[in-house]
């Protein structure tokens, strides 16, 4: 830091958190993109793409994620009460794309398998957390989950996919999405 830096002004815009607001000003965090995987009890796969994913315990190993509630995926794999998140890498933008959308058949002609724990397993993916659902919050219009892992697997060492300011990597300028496809649909 430099003198000059110390004595300027900060520029700092405060407004009303409106969903639009929202959208923007939590762009600005960094994060990695997951989809979360399930199979509902009648034997069909469900899945979407999740940034809202955390580690919150080592002991007992406890992980979250954050899923709409309104949404067609998640319903389901809550009703299993197992479910896989499948951590994507910087080149799995379709993967991201076709599990971002509300629309069209996610599994379809996608090289997809069952793990032995009954779940989704995405091809190519950095990782996997395998995990029950221990503890299911209603905040706003999302589900804020729990899960106590049953396993983990590490699949390859590329590098991972970002999402930031509204478009994947860190770079300047950022991959732009289109904000009425499936970014807009994210669990």
């Amino acid at each position: 830091m430099t003198a000059e830096s110390l004595s300027a002004p900060e520029v700092c815009e405060e407004t009303e958190p409106t969903p639009a607001r929202m959208r923007r000003t939590m762009g600005t965090f960094a994060s990695g993109v997951t989809v979360v995987t399930g199979i509902g009890r009648d034997g069909v796969p469900s899945g979407f793409a999740c940034q809202s994913f955390a580690s919150v315990s080592l002991e007992p190993a406890l992980v979250l994620f954050c899923a709409d509630h309104r949404g067609r995926a998640w319903p389901r794999i809550r009703e299993s009460g197992r479910f896989s998140v499948n951590i994507l890498t910087d080149e799995q933008a379709d993967i991201c794309g076709r599990f971002g959308s509300s629309k069209g058949r996610k599994f379809e002609g996608l090289d997809w398998e069952v793990s032995r724990w009954g779940t989704p397993s995405l091809p190519g993916v950095l990782t996997r957390v395998h995990a029950d659902v221990h503890d299911v919050h209603g905040a706003g219009d999302h589900d804020v989950v729990v899960g106590r892992v049953i396993a983990l697997e590490t699949v390859t060492d590329r590098q991972p996919m970002l999402f930031f300011r509204g478009g994947f990597g860190l770079g300047s300028p950022a991959a732009p999405v289109d904000p009425w496809s499936w970014g807009a649909h994210w669990g």
